[in-house]
């Protein structure tokens, strides 16, 4: 199991990420992050989830004297459109509906900040995702089970919403919400070797 004297703290309240990061076997504490997630009209989707990932984690990092600080965040884009969290049942139909018999992306950045001395590393990943053709019925029914409600498009590929899944193109882990492999090879950045 890999050990590190370097303290980790994940700047996020993800069940996901959190189980995520857990399997590398590295200790961490977590510490979400309120930073708002709001970014300039216009700002590219790769652009927007590396820029929210490092605020999360800078405004985490300004708290601690050492330490590095993980900071991730998820979006999904159809035709240009950024699809994050539904508000309601409502609008978690639209989303899956928008979804469902196309292909959209998933783009997750990263960012890692030494708290201690303040460099940083941002990066983010992409994977292409095919929702399968979906009736209005089977749409409902899986909103019913409550699975959609905290997930960017309306859906979690590592819950039920895998049986909406078509196929993928990239990393699986990319819309989990924590692509492990790039953080992994971000954090040997950082003298934290997973193995």
């Amino acid at each position: 199991m890999p050990t590190t004297a370097i303290p980790l703290i994940l700047a996020s309240s993800s069940p996901r990420r959190r189980e995520l990061l857990d399997r590398l076997g590295l200790a961490f504490v977590v510490q979400p992050s309120s930073e708002e997630e709001s970014v300039p009209a216009g700002t590219p989707p790769r652009a927007m989830v590396e820029m929210l990932a490092e605020r999360k984690a800078r405004s985490i990092s300004r708290e601690h004297d050492q330490g590095l600080v993980i900071g991730s965040d998820t979006i999904v884009v159809l035709n240009g459109e950024v699809l994050g969290k539904p508000k309601d049942a409502q609008d978690a139909f639209r989303m899956l509906s928008g979804l469902q018999g196309r292909t959209h992306t998933v783009y997750t950045g990263v960012a890692v900040i030494d708290a201690g001395g303040g460099r940083s590393s941002v990066r983010s990943s992409s994977t292409e995702v095919r929702i399968k053709p979906l009736s209005a019925d089977r749409i409902e029914r899986y909103i019913a089970t409550g699975e959609p409600n905290d997930k960017a498009g309306a859906y979690g590929i590592q819950g039920l919403g895998a049986t909406l899944v078509q196929e993928i193109h990239g990393d699986y882990f990319t819309v989990v919400g924590l692509p492990v492999g790039l953080l992994s090879d971000m954090l040997a950045e950082f003298g934290v070797h997973v193995m």
